[in-house]
């Protein structure tokens, strides 16, 4: 056997190089989920949600009109501001230091309490030009909760920025992309392929809307979805709550609370909220990639055949071999991370609506890879907005086709003369059965067609109609359709 090589440690290269791909090739597509859905967000978010129920309990938020605990101090707008200047400038260095004090408790979310109460010491206080009143407001700070009370809530407003502020957004705009190009190609003419054979033509442009008209929809779905949250306590009981302030009405707090960050909020759970919701987001999310995957196959397909050429790029290549190939890649490329996002998301969605007895942790590490599901998602979307931008229909060649194939009109033919047969035109006894034998397993020419319809002997309307007809102009109302229904 051949020794191995030796080579230097890449591990211990800095700054750290990424593992996935995410993180370095496709980087610059994903960054924007970064602010949303990486650790960092988690625990700014973390932050927020403890900064926010602190100020809530000592009345500052709306949550209550009055402290909800007795005797919690009064905060001013100083104190306040200062407050929601933890998360709101939570950069760096405080990622450093977050980790440093996880690093001691070997628990993410009580690291993040330490982090909140190291500003509330009397020095830090003081430091930023504040009194002492906000020091003894310091064991407010995850009062009455379980790591869940903050975790559910940080993940909730975190996934609920990462879908309205990006992935809807990017998502909303391929479906535009495409609406724009069903307009735009509503009237050039394409041979339908059903089971893959022949069939009968449409246009581009209404294939395309209706690609449109399945994304808007779950697009609609997805916007509709609600967020849920809870802060009830270890076991969904509000049992410390109600032991420390026996007088708070403490499910009005919760809800008040949960609203307040934007959510919708949950009145009954064990230690975790449900989850529920996370499942059918990313149930509707997959749906969404399982229609834009089918949009990439397609696409590709249509590539294949030539119907549509691609956009050379100056300066890149095909192949290492063959200088004359533009390969789909746009496309593949969206393909396979669809796959690999709804696997992600198949995944979550099956895994975070069960939870053993009131709480186990396998909804922990499975969160933490959301960001990992949108990431492929987003850059799939990416990919296919700009492979549709290289996009240039060949028109003649989808006119070539359906000139080859005259025998589709093998359908309108027999139809009408089934609508003269039921007026009582004679000669018209079995059109289907008729048709058939003409062009099933056969090609027919244009001259051959016209011929066959000159001796049906039909009356002289029914037969202009027919005669007029060709593949490319047998499209119904594919036109319309795209004007009617995609406005």
């Amino acid at each position: 056997m051949t020794a191995s090589p030796t080579y230097r440690n890449l591990a211990e290269i800095e700054p750290p190089l990424a593992l996935g791909p995410l993180d370095g090739r496709y980087r610059t597509a994903v960054a924007p989920l970064v602010n949303h859905l990486s650790e960092a967000a988690l625990n700014r978010a973390r932050l927020l949600v403890e900064v926010e129920w602190l100020i809530g309990l000592c009345g500052g938020n709306g949550m209550s009109p009055t402290a909800v605990v007795p005797g919690a101090p009064t905060l001013t707008e100083a104190e306040i501001a200062y407050l929601r200047a933890i998360p709101a400038t939570f950069g760096a260095a405080e990622i450093a230091e977050l980790a440093e004090i996880e690093r001691v408790t070997v628990h993410d979310v009580k690291a993040v309490e330490y982090f909140i109460k190291r500003r509330l010491e009397p020095a830090a206080l003081q430091a930023a030009g504040l009194g002492d009143s906000l020091a003894r407001a310091s064991e407010l700070v995850h009062f009455a909760c379980t790591s869940e009370d903050i975790n559910n809530l940080a993940y909730a407003v975190m996934i609920k920025g990462a879908v309205e502020q990006v992935w809807l957004p990017a998502a909303t705009l391929l479906a535009d992309d495409l609406a724009a190009m069903a307009v735009e190609l509503k009237a050039v003419p394409l041979l339908s392929r059903t089971h893959g054979q022949p069939a009968t033509p449409t246009t581009l442009g209404k294939e395309i809307a209706v690609t449109v008209h399945r994304l808007r929809r779950q697009l609609a779905r997805i916007e509709a979805d609600e967020i849920l949250g809870k802060i009830n306590g270890a076991t969904g009981t509000y049992g410390a709550h109600t032991v420390a302030v026996p007088g708070a009405d403490w499910p009005r707090v919760s809800r008040a609370f949960v609203e307040g960050l934007g959510l919708t909020w949950n009145p009954l759970t064990t230690q975790i909220e449900s989850h529920d919701w996370q499942a059918e987001l990313y149930a509707d999310i997959a749906r969404y990639n399982r229609i834009a995957h089918n949009l990439a196959t397609d696409v590709w397909t249509y590539i294949s055949l030539g119907f549509f050429t691609q956009i050379p790029v100056a300066g890149a290549v095909g192949s290492s071999a063959m200088p004359h190939k533009i390969n789909p890649i746009r496309f593949e490329n969206a393909e396979a991370n669809l796959e690999i996002a709804n696997a992600l998301l198949d995944t979550l969605a099956s895994t975070l609506v069960t939870s053993r007895l009131q709480r186990d942790l396998t909804d922990s590490t499975t969160q933490r890879n959301v960001g990992t599901a949108f990431g492929h998602s987003l850059l799939a979307i990416d990919n296919l907005r700009r492979g549709l931008r290289a996009l240039h229909a060949n028109a003649a060649a989808m006119a070539a086709d359906l000139d080859q194939n005259w025998e589709v009109l093998a359908e309108p033919i027999q139809t009408l003369m089934r609508a003269a047969s039921v007026a009582g035109v004679p000669g018209m006894d079995n059109p289907y059965e008729t048709l058939k034998d003409l062009t099933r397993g056969h090609r027919v020419t244009a001259e051959g067609m016209r011929d066959f319809v000159s001796g049906l002997g039909l009356p002289a309307e029914d037969a202009a109609r027919l005669l007029d007809l060709t593949p490319a102009t047998y499209t119904g109302l594919a036109e319309q359709l795209v004007d009617d229904y995609l406005a």
